[in-house]
């Protein structure tokens, strides 16, 4: 145990589990008697005291929320998050609510920042994106009982209804099996599709949509299918290698679905035959190109986001396993469609066209 008690360490002593521990402390009558009891004289003999987060929690003293700016990629890749980024700061504000950025270079750096604005009564709670299996960040938060809500569900499996966890996340699988769905609708049978590397919570999921789609309705058989898909690393010359290697190996297809808008641009670049492309994120790139895409609504991301820290805030979110509170929210994309025609390879370089549209 370290200098101070936690409440892993109430747990451990009282013999149940954090979650336990935070009900007794935030909501006690949920919890029975004799649970209550232990845990109340672990705390005692602990001397543990609540964090400091805690009791701003119940004041709102500072009406901060804390979020890291990611660094910049490229015109493609960050423009999601970014769009985000304002959708959230805009609806914070509308509630009363400020919005401070801090930048961090690895996830142990920003546990760093988390510790630092905690101690400091900088922020109520933090907005997390880019979440990962096994995350180190929400694990620390979870330890240290401080509020925070993730822009990305936890990717443990069968862990996504973990009631210590709030979470806001787009169903990518439903947006790849919508996408998938409208070209077999316009007469595509044999649909390609260009995604990255497993394991990826979000690329996965998303390459999911497309192969339940094509398994469902039978065009092609699973070895045909297995034919029809490039994975790479994300990336506008990754995406226009693989539509080569599709044009190579595929035997011949009739549309290509991408795991992002930057591999769909690099796919319509090496697309002489002109075959349907359709992207994931719907980029400003993919609007001044004619490309069309998933489209990520962020604004309902934000808003649930806001709704369940705010629920947090006031105590209305309860972490009972057993409890109908509402711990996450999964928001449907919307497939966009657009006309476009291919770009031919030797007309404009890739990064040039990249940083022209991204201006």
């Amino acid at each position: 145990m370290g200098e101070f008690p936690t409440v892993t360490d109430v747990a451990r002593v009282a013999g149940v589990s954090r979650q336990t521990v935070s009900n007794v402390m935030n909501t006690p009558g949920i919890v029975k008697a004799d649970t209550r009891a232990r845990v109340e004289a672990a705390i005692t003999a602990l001397g543990y005291r609540p964090h400091a987060s805690a009791r701003r929690l119940r004041t709102r003293r500072s009406s901060t929320i804390g979020i890291r700016l990611d660094p910049m990629i490229d015109g493609i890749s960050g423009s999601v998050l970014d769009r985000f980024l304002h959708a959230l700061t805009e609806q914070a504000d509308a509630r009363g609510l400020r919005v401070l950025l801090f930048t961090a270079t690895s996830p142990e750096d920003e546990i760093d920042q988390f510790r630092r604005l905690n101690d400091g009564a900088d922020v109520d709670g933090f907005v997390l994106t880019s979440t990962t299996a096994d995350d180190p960040r929400t694990a620390w938060l979870l330890e240290h009982d401080i509020a925070f809500v993730t822009f990305g569900r936890p990717w443990q499996e069968n862990d996504f209804t973990d009631p210590s966890h709030l979470w806001v996340d787009v169903d990518g699988h439903a947006g790849l099996y919508a996408a998938t769905r409208a070209q077999q609708d316009a007469g595509a049978r044999r649909i390609a599709y260009i995604g990255w590397p497993s394991p990826s919570g979000t690329g996965d999921d998303r390459r999911r949509g497309w192969h339940e789609a094509m398994l469902e309705r039978g065009d092609v058989s699973a070895e045909e299918l297995a034919r029809l898909e490039v994975i790479t690393t994300d990336g506008v010359d990754q995406g226009a290698a693989a539509m080569r290697q599709l044009a190579r190996t595929a035997g011949g297809i009739d549309a290509v679905l991408c795991a992002s808008d930057a591999l769909a641009l690099g796919a319509m670049i090496a697309n002489p035959a002109r075959v349907s492309v359709t992207g994931y994120d719907n980029t400003p790139i993919a609007a001044a190109i004619g490309l069309s895409s998933v489209d990520q609504p962020v604004d309902e991301v934000a808003a649930g986001v806001l709704e369940l820290l705010t629920g947090e805030f006031e105590g209305q979110v309860s972490h009972a396993p057993d409890s109908a509170s509402p711990r996450y929210r999964m928001v449907t994309p919307r497939l966009v469609t657009r006309q476009f025609e291919a770009i031919p390879r030797d007309s404009v370089p890739a990064n040039a066209l990249v940083d022209e549209v991204s201006r």
